[in-house]
């Protein structure tokens, strides 16, 4: 089957005019400006097969929004190989815009001053949606995100978690085979947060779309996709499977155990107590060093137990302790 989408070695950089400091500097700037080269996108290469959802992470200026504006048409790569649905984003930019939707989560594409619902009809409009097929998919979504009292409000009166909500009922009105999101949950509340996660996962699954999702929150991440690229500093870190990640990065297990004794007593090699409570433990077990099955039989040989659960580590450290190796392997190159 062919990719949804594929990079081979792209590449962006951006000239930016170096500001001039003092007068006669600045006098200078206009007759003979000094540029320099930013690279925003340096040789990052990969594949995302039909259906998949992908998550794309990366601290602030790693490159994961120029990317997404390369892959959806706004930039065109300096250098590279670059196909949507087998389209070449910069030069069948109109045509992709028919098979591709897109959320910026700083950048509406609503009309403030307008209700959603004329957005959705306008929207109609310009992708030549049948009047049947639109209220069709229209009812649909207004249903599966649960905004039929706010859609003929005008959208400056929405919260920032209904606004997303219609923003993205507004990227999937005309079956797109690919989503874009680049932070769609930036600023919302937990709740709203989870809600957004939640509606982009099982619409995913339920119009075999594929998302290639940006964010800083992990938790959009785990929520949404089944697999996780890091970029930095423009360069393409790790392509993985999100269970293989945290397996590779953090070989550690939380063990939570709540006993009859107000404190529970172990003493075993690779395992460190956190910050607990009465009645309440927390461990951290290296795997590398004891399994969790005997710690979880010394627990249980050495207290009563009332509640025991073993979890991974959030995914926050995964994402730090990647960054933190990439910073001394981008200082040697």
């Amino acid at each position: 089957m062919p990719h949804a989408i594929e990079l081979a070695h792209l590449r962006k950089v951006f000239r930016v005019r170096e500001r001039a400091r003092g007068f006669a500097a600045s006098l200078r700037a206009l007759i003979a400006p000094r540029e320099r080269e930013v690279v925003a996108v340096d040789d990052v290469s990969f594949a995302i097969a039909p259906g998949e959802r992908v998550a794309f992470v990366g601290p602030n200026g790693a490159g994961k929004s120029t990317t997404l504006k390369v892959l959806s048409g706004i930039l065109q790569p300096t250098a590279g190989l670059v196909r949507v649905l087998g389209l070449d984003p910069g030069r069948d930019r109109a045509r992709l815009a028919f098979r591709i939707g897109t959320v910026f989560g700083q950048r509406s594409q609503l009309w403030s001053h307008l209700p959603a619902a004329d957005t959705f009809d306008l929207l109609a409009r310009i992708y030549e949606l049948e009047p049947a097929e639109y209220r069709q998919r229209r009812s649909e979504l207004v249903s599966s995100f649960a905004i039929a009292d706010i859609i003929e409000k005008p959208v400056r009166q929405l919260s920032l978690g209904e606004r997303m909500r219609c923003e993205l009922v507004a990227s999937l009105l005309h079956r797109p085979e690919i989503l874009f999101l680049d932070e769609p949950t930036i600023g919302l509340d937990v709740v709203a947060k989870a809600t957004i996660r939640d509606l982009v996962r099982e619409r995913g699954r339920r119009d075999g779309c594929t998302v290639l999702l940006t964010s800083h929150d992990t938790g959009d991440m785990e929520g949404v996709c089944e697999r996780v690229l890091v970029i930095h500093q423009g360069r393409l870190l790790l392509d993985r499977p999100i269970e293989a990640l945290r397996k590779s990065f953090i070989p550690r297990k939380r063990v939570s155990v709540v006993t009859e004794e107000a404190e529970l007593r172990i003493d075993l090699p690779g395992v460190r107590r956190l910050p607990s409570a009465a009645h309440r433990t927390e461990l951290e077990v290296d795997l590398a060093v004891i399994g969790v099955d005997r710690v979880v039989a010394a627990i249980v040989a050495g207290a009563r137990v009332l509640d025991l659960s073993v979890e991974d580590p959030p995914m926050e450290e995964i994402v730090t302790a990647i960054y933190a190796g990439a910073a001394p392997a981008a200082a040697r190159a």
